[in-house]
């Protein structure tokens, strides 16, 4: 027979195999309504006890009622609406949804929640690393089938906050993301233009109708999508300043949207010197009725930010000069102070 115990400390008794079981109610079930029962086992009666305890107590630090109704997939997609999309900006809410959509749901999404461990999450990010690339592309070969180290940290930090929400929820005792190991940021090395380089440089940025862009990204270190949004409003040539309030970025799906820099710091007034004044003046001279600072003459609109870095590419090898990556202009600035 069953030892009876008081309401809330479950019952133990001694199993055919020999082996001790200790049973327990841990809530109820939400559909129905029943009790939800769970139990232990041991090879003492002591220790049968100890896990018994233990099991109530963690029992009562969830609700259970809830606890048990979440696969991964319906939590994440619940966690999405509710937490993460109201705050989220419009590139980021992109980046988030390729995250959920195409690695997380696919490989995790069926696993009840409270049933999902470290070792799976684990594996779940290795797998991401060697293979994790999806084909979007018949024609294209994809020469790395492995996401890359970035990606998968940020796919990481999404669902670490997921589950950080549902410990917060009891849904979970504690968020089994957290003791995974992650793949290592390679810290890359910063190539600058040599200062004897510059002159070249700019010289067949001018010879293809690109200097005042250019000086005026060497002598600010803007973001691209900073740089191709500016308007011919945005200059106060007696103050010699340039207001950034706004950038252009490019969404997973290749699309353009004009949206505020990436925090409230990066809306801010930039000095310029005459120089760079004086270039813009004259740049204005030769579209005098187009509003963009930099207008593509190919269509009259913004430059699509990645032909400003093919441009980049294309002044570096006309002026045989070493490889820098666009990026790096204004890290280049914010370093020597160009």
């Amino acid at each position: 027979m069953p030892k009876r115990r008081a309401n809330g400390e479950g019952n133990i008794r001694k199993r055919k195999d020999g082996r001790w079981e200790g049973r327990y109610t841990a809530g109820n079930d939400p559909t129905t309504g029943k009790p939800i029962h769970k139990s232990v086992l041991a090879k003492t009666q002591s220790e049968a006890k100890e896990k018994l305890k233990q099991a109530i107590a963690e029992a009562e630090k969830l609700d259970m009622s809830r606890a048990k109704s979440y696969t991964l997939g319906a939590w994440i997609e619940l966690w999405y609406e509710v937490y993460a999309e109201p705050r989220l900006r419009e590139k980021t809410k992109d980046y988030y949804l390729n995250y959920i959509d195409n690695h997380i749901i696919p490989e995790l999404g069926n696993t009840p929640l409270e049933k999902l461990t470290t070792i799976q999450i684990q594996k779940f990010y290795n797998g991401l690393q060697k293979s994790g690339r999806i084909q979007r592309y018949t024609h294209i070969k994809l020469k790395d089938k492995g996401l890359s180290t970035r990606v998968v940290r940020g796919i990481h930090t999404l669902l670490n906050n997921c589950l950080e929400q549902a410990v917060a929820e009891r849904l979970l005792l504690a968020n089994p993301a957290k003791g995974c190991r992650l793949p290592k940021l390679e810290k890359r090395e910063m190539k600058i233009l040599p200062e004897d380089k510059i002159g070249p440089y700019l010289a067949e940025a001018e010879r293809r109708g690109l200097l005042a862009a250019f000086y005026l990204e060497l002598t600010t270190g803007l973001r691209r999508g900073e740089l191709l949004a500016l308007l011919w409003t945005d200059l106060d040539v007696e103050n010699m300043t340039i207001s950034v309030s706004k950038q252009y970025v490019k969404n997973p799906n290749g699309e353009l949207t004009l949206s505020r820099p990436k925090t409230e710091t990066s809306v801010r007034k930039v000095s310029i010197p005459q120089d760079a004044v004086d270039l813009l003046i004259a740049e204005h001279g030769k579209h005098p009725e187009n509003p963009y600072m930099f207008p593509s003459p190919a269509t009259g609109e913004m430059y699509y930010p990645d032909s400003v870095v093919n441009l980049h590419k294309k002044i570096l090898k006309q002026a045989r000069l070493p490889w820098v990556a666009f990026r790096d202009l204004q890290r280049q600035f914010m370093e020597v102070g160009i």
